[in-house]
């Protein structure tokens, strides 16, 4: 009986965070649409509205002005519009592509804590799975999604889409090692004396307490940075995409609910993304470096730690957002070039020198 209470409210948890990640998703595009308009001085979406809100005194107009219905709106356009699929496509692979693209951004939610709770135990992470190797699981799986952009560009069986699909695979192979070696330094500090397990989020964002990692780590973190808008194929990284020469990319044949997933997991990826830097160098539900944590231990405390990691990571995907309206699309050169040129050596380089710094102040 006990076992299956323990699957049930677990499998609730799990519900709750699919919910709330796949609103945030929602939400992101249309923080993204008001955004860039606020950016090019438009006016963005500000006309869609529920019958039920339109007849709200002055709430109802401003729902409507910054529109709050436009998510559910694009939703449903995407639900109903007709699923044609190609008669030269890959049909199951074809089928199978959008579905993987999204489960990887799922998968990485498990292990990524969001907040704290209090018993008489001590405090515990709010965490689906507290995996003493998180850090591993979080780049094993995150690499996983770039195996729904390749078989959608195979499947496709048509050359844009194929070449979309190589220069993902390219563009993960670049990254994917710069992003590792930056990470290097992160468990070299999280591997004090008395830490339990150095791989675990959980003890890294308890390692945080004092300073955050951005401020002890800068490289490593701007390193980083840059490989998550690589590895989510955000502008100025989209060359998976790059409507310019490639129509569409990997999606070029896809349109309807199989479009709406790549659109949907592409924010999934990017609020992951935003949320791992969070735990990993802007010091998780800490409050701000140098100063104690604020909120009391009980439930109201938890909220708070929730709240206040949501807010960081609100505001980095924000920062996506901005790089994206802001900054030009990269040349496929200049994106391998640095990669290969830059990020890496930088990365390697400031592995040696943490190497040297720990080697001299083990117990800083």
């Amino acid at each position: 009986m006990q076992l299956l209470i323990y699957l049930v409210l677990h499998a609730i948890y799990a519900l709750l965070v699919v919910v709330v990640l796949m609103s945030m998703c929602a939400y992101a595009v249309l923080a993204e649409r008001k955004i860039s308009s606020w950016i090019q001085n438009r006016v963005g979406p500000n006309r869609t509205q529920l019958p039920i809100l339109a007849y709200l005194p002055v709430a109802g107009t401003i729902l409507q002005r910054i529109g709050f219905s436009q998510p559910m709106a694009d939703g449903l356009k995407f639900l109903f519009k007709e699923d044609v699929v190609p008669g030269h496509v890959k049909k199951f692979y074809y089928t199978l592509a959008p579905c993987l693209s999204l489960i990887a951004a799922l998968l990485t939610c498990t292990v990524l804590p969001f907040g704290l709770w209090w018993n008489a135990d001590g405090e515990h992470p709010l965490v689906l799975a507290n995996l003493d190797i998180g850090l591993l699981f979080v780049l094993a799986i995150s690499s996983l999604g770039v195996y729904g952009l390749v078989l959608a560009g195979w499947a496709s069986n048509s050359k844009y889409p194929f070449l979309g699909g190589i220069r993902a695979s390219a563009q993960l192979i670049s990254y994917e090692l710069a992003m590792g070696v930056a990470l290097l330094p992160v468990f070299l500090w999280s591997s004090r004396p008395g830490v339990v397990s150095p791989l675990n989020l959980y003890y890294i964002v308890q390692s945080q307490n004092g300073l955050w990692l951005c401020l002890w780590q800068p490289i490593s973190a701007l390193v980083f940075l840059v490989c998550i808008f690589a590895e989510t194929n955000r502008l100025p990284f989209d060359m998976a995409e790059s409507e310019t020469d490639l129509v569409g990319g990997f999606h070029t044949e896809y349109g309807s609910f199989k479009f709406g997933f790549f659109f949907i997991a592409e924010y999934a990826h990017m609020i992951v993304g935003s949320a791992v830097f969070v735990v990993l160098f802007l010091g998780g539900w800490n409050f701000l470096p140098g100063l104690p944590d604020p909120w009391p231990h009980n439930p109201l405390g938890s909220v708070m730690t929730i709240a206040w990691f949501l807010a960081k990571v609100v505001f980095f995907v924000f920062f996506f957002i901005w790089i994206r309206w802001t900054l030009p699309r990269f040349r496929y050169d200049q994106v391998m070039k640095l990669g290969w040129n830059v990020l890496l050596p930088l990365a390697v380089a400031n592995f040696a020198a943490y190497l040297v710094f720990f080697a001299l102040f083990p117990t800083i």
